[in-house]
């Protein structure tokens, strides 16, 4: 399946989870601009890759990704928009991409803990990248004053807050997804500040549809 992004085409390999709201509103809400060296940890086909190049030029492009089949997606889906970048197959737990180096890093996570009773299929249980794993590595990736943008579950925000202050990401900017005012919200974007000082900007909530 073909989904076409600004001027990119993207095409989702089966093994690659659903295109959703949730990633095209994290490539919307995630600070990015030119030059800036970008990582998208558990990258998937490469979707907030092509969603973030379109918005700044001249960016360096890597993603990690676990499953082989989906890391090469992401590697066909660059190349076929003519965009060079560099796709890891492996644990983002055991990164070989230079630490040290990165104004962004990104990722649309596992949501739920293993045994927590919720499920959106393998891709959203925290079987093999679990909230204190992804901290970990977008610290050990960042520069100080790079950025961390991420996607994730409303009801993990303590989770979400507690973890990231403990590897110096503090949490700078937050906006809260919702399909309606008879829903709470879905989903919640935050984005932390590697060193940054203590202050966060709430956003005003976003009304999305599940509709592409």
């Amino acid at each position: 399946m073909d989904e076409r992004l600004g001027p990119y085409m993207y095409h989702r390999d089966p093994v690659c989870f659903p295109l959703g709201r949730d990633s095209l509103e994290l490539g919307k809400f995630a600070t990015v601009r030119p030059q800036w060296r970008v990582c998208d940890l558990g990258c998937g086909g490469g979707v907030l890759l092509l969603l973030l190049a379109d918005r700044a030029v001249g960016l360096t492009l890597a993603g990690v990704e676990i499953c082989p089949q989906a890391a090469e997606a992401a590697r066909a889906n660059l190349a076929r928009n003519g965009l060079a970048g560099t796709i890891v197959t492996g644990d983002l737990r055991d990164c070989p991409l230079p630490p040290g180096q990165w104004d962004l890093v990104i990722s649309n996570p596992p949501y739920f803990p293993v045994g927590a009773g919720r499920s959106g299929g393998g891709a959203r249980m925290e079987e093999h990248c679990t909230l204190e794993d992804l901290c970990a590595a977008a610290a050990r990736l960042l520069d100080n004053g790079g950025r961390l943008a991420l996607v994730h579950r409303p009801e993990r925000l303590a989770d979400l807050m507690v973890t990231l202050r403990s590897h110096r990401l503090e949490p700078k900017r937050m906006q809260l997804l919702q399909h309606d005012r008879a829903h709470a919200p879905s989903a919640v974007l935050l984005e932390a500040i590697k060193g940054g000082r203590p202050g966060l900007e709430l956003l005003p909530t976003a009304f999305v549809n599940n509709d592409l």
